[in-house]
């Protein structure tokens, strides 16, 4: 009873956080190349699904007071679309800004996204690595319950999942920071050969402003 009380108070305010996040990126009027004049290193940041390039506002404005360089993907819309397309788009973006030495920056879809460019998108190899954060890289088996198709493409056995898993030759540029608890996640974000780095905040979307993350987010990129 008590771990359920627990979890249940853990679910509540992290859907008060994404409902803050989403709510802050739609009644801003930040632009996508507000914040891809630093002059130290590279990063392009990449959401979760439902997630608007303005959701990750917050990591933006952060890296960017930091010196940080950060490219957006506003193409994207709300990052409904089909992993491999996501991919193809972001391979797309740093031929057409000749961006290199990049680091990816990534939650949860996201770095499905980046990881499938990383091994397909990338053959010029500009990007350097990978922070992917609460990153379902084998899928959630809550996915079934969907039948909206931007979500069901988590289910474990979906071909793009399947086929990501076996690309293990990545694995080593990425680092997988994740919640000890992710309630859309039950699989767990560890992937085989990566950084592994378990925050202590939990949830899927609060440990995105965990002090360990911005910690290491400063040791990484600045």
């Amino acid at each position: 009873m008590v771990r359920f009380v627990r979890q249940t108070w853990w679910r509540v305010r992290d859907y008060v956080a994404v409902c803050r996040w989403q709510a802050a990126a739609a009644v801003s009027r930040a632009r996508p190349d507000d914040f891809a004049g630093g002059s130290g290193r590279t990063v392009v940041l990449l959401p979760g699904v439902y997630e608007p390039w303005g959701f990750l506002l917050p990591w933006a404005r952060f890296l960017d007071e930091r010196g940080v360089s950060v490219h957006v993907l506003p193409e994207l819309g709300v990052n409904r679309g089909a992993i491999p397309d996501a991919a193809a788009a972001l391979g797309r973006h740093l031929v057409d800004h000749d961006l290199r030495e990049v680091t990816l920056l990534a939650h949860s879809k996201g770095g499905l996204i980046g990881k499938l460019a990383m091994s397909h998108e990338d053959p010029d190899g500009r990007i350097v690595d990978m922070i992917a954060v609460n990153t379902p890289f084998a899928g959630s088996r809550y996915a079934r319950w969907f039948l909206v198709g931007a979500v069901r493409a988590f289910v474990p056995t979906n071909a793009t999942i399947v086929a990501l898993a076996a690309e293990v030759e990545t694995n080593a540029r990425i680092t997988s920071a994740h919640s000890f608890w992710d309630p859309h996640v039950p699989e767990g974000s560890e992937l085989a050969g990566a950084a592994d780095v378990v925050l202590p905040t939990p949830g899927h979307f609060r440990p995105l402003t965990d002090g360990r993350l911005l910690d290491l987010l400063v040791e990484r990129l600045t």
